[in-house]
Parts: structure tokens; C-alpha cells; sequence
């Protein structure tokens, strides 16, 4: 079979009409679920030994699942133009580990997992990969890397190959085994951009964020967020700190875990809170987040200038997160925050990240978050990950 064979009814060729379920070229954005499907169906994504399932295909981004074998390595690192990823492993003598029946990831150490997913892309189709957000809520730092890369997190256009995970357990030493899901990429077809009229309108009318105070402006069509220290008023959670030197945390068991025995409760004091030096805290915005179904989201580094803190790994907002009757209302966003270098002090209402919201490609999702109990975060205030039961009252 051709090339030209194998992406009939994805990317249309000029002697045959596009379907119903394909989007001509001219149409660019973050590709949708269906989309995704078409992709797994003519095998521009393929999962080796074992099929990819509907379980893994998002709104607007694929979950990836590792593979059968791990191994530990002495430093994080990016292949670079001439090496491959194994190549690399071999050079730092990584030591395998074998994740068939489950392992333990130590807190501390890097680790490089092939995924199972392989991609054979068009020259017109690129990836960008991010933590779930589980998995950013337990403070792992995981980054996609493909052979020859010289940067994380990138499937460049026309990639053909296997896909391998950097996972770094910062705080919690975790239990993965074969297929867990630790993080998720996102395709995009061209460089697609929502006009900055259009944002401001949305911006302006309530439909990408909720909010009960006066709004920062926009900055070349970022949408500003800000934390919430007061909460309900003084005394109420406002956030969670984590314990360090905790028992270990199973990736794939959900509820499952007392969060008092991992988590502080931080509670709400004068609006303000004393970050200390490489604490790992969870806290949520003073907005609620709203994403249309036309559009995607993701939030992008906040400026370092802005202080010694970091707010974020998992950054993806699918179509329909937060959103409800053609208004934001009623989610907030999560943020991972964690101080470095310095202890640092948060006001409440100070800016700490941005929203980037891009169109999807088509026009709109045929699935959306939340919609048949797919989600665990729809509605969500200041929340821990799915794998803890719920803070006791």
C-alpha cells in the first residue's frame, strides 16, 4: 500500500470528495475526536502489541499508554538530531525494568518508558504532548520525547516512529504498569488561530471565564487567570500541601486513597500564603473556566519574572470543560504550584497563569468533557487527583 493509499480518508486527495467525517486541508486547529479516529483508522497512530481503544480518545487529545519496559536513567535528556532515544539510554547505561505485572517508580529518579503508541504523520499534522491532569496533581514530571528531538513535549510534522515518556516522580514514588496513561498529546493541522476580535467578545461576554471581580486585560489574545487564597471566607480549604516520605501511589486505582495521609489542608488566612522552598501545593483559580465546543484550551507558562514559581504541568482544557448553557460557569482551574529556588509569598487575586484557546479543526468535537460520566473534573473546585477518596468533613 502507497502513502498516498494509506491517508485516503483522513487528508482528502484531489480525485476523491471528502466524507462527512473527514475535514479538507483548508480547515486548520486542534484536531477532534473524530479526527483522532480517523487517524487510528488509517493507521497514522497505531497501538503495538495492542489496539488502541475508544477509552483513550479525548475530546481533543489521545491518551498514551506506557509500554512493557522501562528503564532508569542517571539524568534527563533529549536525544538531539543525530541519536535515537535508545540510543541515548544505552550511552547513560539505563537499567531496564520490566512493567508487565507493575513496578515502582521511585520519587527522585528519571525514567524513560517506550509508549505504546507508534505515529506515521502527514506533513501536515504535528503533536503536542502534556501530563493528564492526574498525573500533574501528583507532581510527576512527564515529557514525551522521539527519536532525534531536540526539544520535549513535540511530534514534528511528517514524525514516523515510536513515542517514548520521560517520567520523573517528584513527590509521590509511584506503582505504573503496562497501558497506565500518564500523559496525552494533542494534533494540530496548520497553525490555526481564533481572531482577536472574536476572542475579546468571548472574553467580554463570560463565555471563557467567570469571574466576580474586575478582569485583567488580555495580552495578545491570552485569556489572564488568578488564585483564590480566600475561598468561602476564613477557615475554608482553600488548597492542599503535600506530606513528603508517604507511602506510594498506584497510577490506576481511583478513590482509593485517605488524602489525609499524603495531603495538609491549607485554609483560608487573610488571602495570603507562604510557599516554601520546593513544596508542592494544589490550589485553584479565582475564575471559572468555560471552553465552547468550537475551541480547545491550554494554559502556557506564566512569565518567571512574576516570582519564584512554577503553576502548572498538565495544561489541557478539552471542548465543553466548564461550560454549561453557552456561559463558563462552575469549574475552576486547577493549579500545580510549586516554589523554586526561594520560599515565596501568593496574594490572593495575583495573576499566575494564562489561557490559550485554539479552534478546533472543523468546527467542533464530536465528543465533549463531561458529557457520559467521562470526566472526573467537570464542576470541579480546589480537587485533588481522581486516585484520592474525598477530603473527610
Amino acid at each position: 500500500m502507497s502513502d498516498k493509499d494509506g491517508l485516503r480518508g483522513l487528508f482528502p486527495m484531489d480525485d476523491e470528495p471528502p466524507s462527512a467525517n473527514v475535514v479538507p486541508l483548508r480547515n486548520t486547529g486542534i484536531l477532534p475526536a473524530q479526527q483522532l479516529q480517523a487517524m487510528i483508522d488509517d493507521r497514522s497512530i497505531v497501538g503495538i502489541p495492542e489496539p488502541i481503544s475508544q477509552e483513550q480518545i479525548q475530546p481533543a487529545s489521545l491518551d498514551l499508554r506506557l509500554g512493557s519496559q522501562a528503564f532508569r536513567v542517571r539524568a534527563s535528556f533529549l536525544p538531539g538530531p543525530d541519536s535515537t532515544v535508545m540510543d541515548r539510554v544505552k550511552r547513560l547505561e539505563g537499567s531496564p525494568i520490566d512493567l508487565s505485572e507493575g513496578a515502582v517508580l521511585e520519587r527522585g529518579v528519571v525514567y524513560v518508558a517506550k509508549l505504546m503508541e507508534n505515529v506515521a504523520l502527514s506533513s501536515e499534522i504535528e503533536g503536542a504532548a502534556n501530563p493528564k491532569s492526574s498525573t500533574g496533581r501528583l507532581d510527576v514530571l512527564t515529557r514525551l520525547i522521539t527519536d532525534r528531538a531536540t526539544a520535549f513535549d513535540r511530534i514534528a510534522a511528517g514524525h514516523r516512529g515510536p513515542l517514548y515518556l520521560e517520567v520523573a516522580p517528584l513527590t509521590f514514588s509511584l506503582v505504573v504498569r503496562k497501558g497506565s496513561r500518564l500523559n496525552q498529546v494533542r494534533f494540530s493541522r496548520g497553525k490555526g488561530a481564533v481572531p482577536m476580535n472574536r476572542i475579546q467578545q468571548d472574553y467580554d461576554e463570560g463565555r471563557l471565564v467567570k469571574s466576580e471581580g474586575s478582569r485583567l486585560p488580555l495580552r495578545a489574545g491570552l485569556v489572564p487567570v488568578t488564585v483564590d487564597l480566600l475561598g468561602a471566607g476564613k477557615g475554608s480549604v482553600i488548597g492542599y500541601k503535600a506530606r513528603h516520605g508517604t507511602n506510594t501511589i498506584d497510577i490506576d486505582k481511583v478513590g482509593h486513597y485517605d488524602p489525609k495521609e499524603y495531603w495538609e489542608s491549607i485554609e483560608s488566612n487573610e488571602g495570603r500564603l507562604y510557599l516554601e522552598k520546593d513544596g508542592f501545593y494544589i490550589l485553584a483559580t479565582c475564575e471559572e473556566v468555560g471552553v465552547p465546543p468550537q475551541l480547545a484550551a491550554e494554559m502556557v507558562p506564566f512569565d518567571p519574572n512574576s516570582g519564584e514559581f512554577r503553576i502548572h504541568y498538565a495544561g489541557f482544557f478539552d471542548p465543553g470543560f466548564g461550560w454549561a448553557e453557552g456561559q463558563a460557569g462552575g469549574s475552576k482551574a486547577v493549579l500545580e504550584v510549586r516554589a523554586h529556588g526561594v520560599p515565596f509569598i501568593l496574594e490572593h487575586g495575583q495573576h499566575v497563569g494564562w489561557l490559550r484557546y485554539s479552534p478546533i479543526a472543523g468546527g467542533k468535537s464530536d465528543r465533549l468533557y463531561g458529557e457520559g460520566g467521562r470526566s472526573n473534573y467537570q464542576g470541579q473546585g480546589v480537587a485533588l487527583a481522581k486516585h484520592f477518596r474525598e477530603w473527610p468533613r
